[in-house]
């Protein structure tokens, strides 16, 4: 089988590409390398350096045919979004169309999409699910909700089967440090710098914090599952920021110096994604468990200085 990933250069999606390729695909990368690295390509994977929303990324749609597209490139970045709301929609939403309209010319079987908890915005409930509202306070949040809208509509006109995941608060080897969706990625980095650690709040402001590798087994299960559905990939377990420091601590093997700041305005002190659609229908659950996590994650970061 043949699928092209989206962002298949980037922190997931090189994941991804790496367990398509150990599961015997032939895999495409379209990725316009703006935050994607060279560093992480699989050298069995066929590069295209395009922009998703360019003419010639949908031509290699068309001239691939791929059974599977994978759409994970996006403009994710919360602030940028806030600050460029146009170049946030043109990527998020146009390069979506752009995507969407190769695949339905190519007659691509699926595609599956990496959506966010962000469309929720500032929903105060202690376990969201599939059903609940969305109300986005980014433009991020908005573009993505937009692009899960369209999908919807161009399944419904032409056919086109999809999956859109909603992922947690992903995390693990290759992230960048930026972002709160970052944050293990920020934390590490002033770790290994020897930086303060600081913190907004009182530090038990909760997350759903899902392992990159758990994430990729979503993907995969979703090529033959949950289709035409909505569906989050999360580990529905609340992660405080202190709970994070103390496993950080343990695996450092040393005390972390952290500040306290005051809490932010807005933000949202709890977000945890309810996930037992995705165990009924995809058959997933998550595996690798935070301390587990951090360390691969840890460990990553120290062998590749």
């Amino acid at each position: 089988m043949k699928a092209i990933v989206t962002g298949g250069a980037g922190f997931i999606g090189s994941h991804l590409v790496e367990e398509l390729i150990i599961k015997g695909f032939e895999v495409h990368i379209i990725d316009s390398m703006i935050s994607g690295k060279q560093e992480n390509i699989h050298p069995l994977a066929t590069l295209h350096v395009e922009d998703i929303c360019s003419k010639q990324a949908r031509q290699i749609i068309l001239q691939e045919k791929p059974n599977i597209v994978f759409h994970l490139a996006a403009q994710a970045d919360v602030s940028t979004s806030i600050n460029d709301p146009q170049y946030d929609a043109d990527v998020n939403v146009k390069g979506t169309i752009n995507i969407l309209e190769a695949c339905r010319d190519a007659s691509v079987d699926k595609i599956i999409f990496a959506s966010t908890s962000a469309v929720y915005g500032e929903l105060q409930k202690d376990l969201i699910t599939e059903m609940d509202p969305t109300a986005p306070i980014s433009y991020y949040g908005l573009s993505k909700l937009t692009a899960e809208s369209y999908i919807r509509l161009f399944s419904r006109l032409y056919g086109l089967s999809y999956t859109i995941l909603r992922y947690g608060n992903v995390y693990g080897p290759r992230q960048t440090p930026k972002g709160e969706g970052g944050v293990v990625a920020v934390f590490l980095d002033r770790l290994d710098k020897g930086t303060m650690l600081n913190i907004h709040g009182d530090g038990e402001q909760t997350r759903d914090f899902i392992y990159v590798k758990d994430i990729v087994q979503a993907n995969i299960a979703a090529i033959d599952k949950g289709h035409q559905e909505i569906i989050h990939a999360s580990t529905t377990q609340r992660t405080s920021v202190n709970r994070l420091l103390k496993e950080l601590e343990k695996i450092h093997g040393s005390k972390i110096n952290i500040s306290h700041t005051e809490g932010r305005p807005g933000d949202i002190k709890h977000s945890c994604l309810d996930s037992k659609k995705a165990h009924k229908l995809l058959e997933w659950r998550s595996q690798v468990s935070i301390f587990n996590g951090l360390t691969e994650t840890y460990t990553f970061l120290k062998n590749n200085k």
